[in-house]
């Protein structure tokens, strides 16, 4: 007879405990070799030992119980449809859902100190923008719609602007862009002289005018921005000035410069209503 384990022994070897090995058998990750049909014991042979092992650094891990499975069924030797290893990539592919957690959770404990500390808020203050020319497309976000909008208009500013030399790109949206999910915005690049031939239907020239806004520089990754948003806002709301509901972003420093995100610069300007006076507090 093969050598063969009761669940009791199997748990010493292995340190599972038998809670969990029954866990294991009860949720389909590992079945024990054989189970006596009538006392019900359970018993495991040293090819199991592997498996064991395996499923329980997929479940510290927080590998989803289907995920485990099909890592499990995949065997060692299976290949996806690129030639990869299959059980690799569902691993791989998880790894890379944990980075991006972390990522996430490392941006959050970062901002919530910066709102938990008083001396990091925005420092805002009251400008006018000059009057700028610039080469811009304008268009209707769409409820739902993901960010391609703005690459593929940043892609037909680029292709207009060619070799000419301009400042860093903007954009300017309406509030409810952010508070509906839908909106107006125009993306624009600064730039001299007319419109080059050949240049894509939606780029126009458009001049800016002189804009009085309450301005304040973003730091850090564009998922951070409502911390800045926040700021200027209040800061519009405590000194009485009235919101054109238009707020207008200068990339300073962007993902066209660096792939950093802590070295990002932001230019936020909520744009004020010329009539509301330059009293502020």
């Amino acid at each position: 007879m093969a050598e063969r384990w009761t669940i009791g022994e199997f748990s010493r070897i292995t340190h599972l405990s038998i809670r969990t090995l029954r866990r294991y058998h009860e949720q389909d990750l590992l079945v024990p070799a054989e189970v006596d049909p009538v006392t019900g014991y359970r018993y495991y042979t040293p090819a199991q030992i592997k498996p064991a092992l395996t499923i329980r650094r997929l479940r510290e891990l927080d590998l989803p119980l289907a995920d485990v499975r099909d890592f499990l069924r995949t065997g060692s030797g299976a290949t996806d449809e690129t030639g990869h290893p299959a059980a690799q990539q569902i691993v791989a592919a998880h790894l890379r859902r944990l980075e991006d957690r972390l990522g996430r959770t490392q941006r959050a404990v970062r901002t919530l100190r910066e709102l938990l500390d008083p001396q990091t808020e925005p420092t805002v203050s009251l400008e006018d923008l000059p009057p700028q020319q610039v080469l811009a497309v304008s268009l209707d976000v769409p409820p739902g719609a993901d960010l391609s909008w703005y690459d593929a208009a940043m892609n037909d500013l680029d292709t207009a602007a060619a070799d000419r030399p301009v400042l860093p790109p903007g954009g300017r949206y309406q509030h409810t862009l952010f508070t509906d999910g839908h909106g107006h915005a125009t993306v624009y690049l600064p730039a001299e002289g007319p419109l080059p031939p050949g240049a894509p239907s939606a780029v126009q020239v458009l001049h800016l005018p002189r804009r009085t806004a309450a301005v304040a520089t973003h730091r850090g990754p564009h998922e951070d921005l409502d911390v800045t948003y926040s700021a200027v806002g209040s800061f519009a709301a405590r000194n009485g000035l009235r919101s054109q509901d238009l707020v207008e972003e200068v990339y300073l420093v962007g993902p066209r410069d660096t792939d950093r995100p802590e070295h990002w610069r932001t230019l936020v300007a909520w744009l004020i209503e010329p009539a509301s006076g330059r009293s502020t507090t």
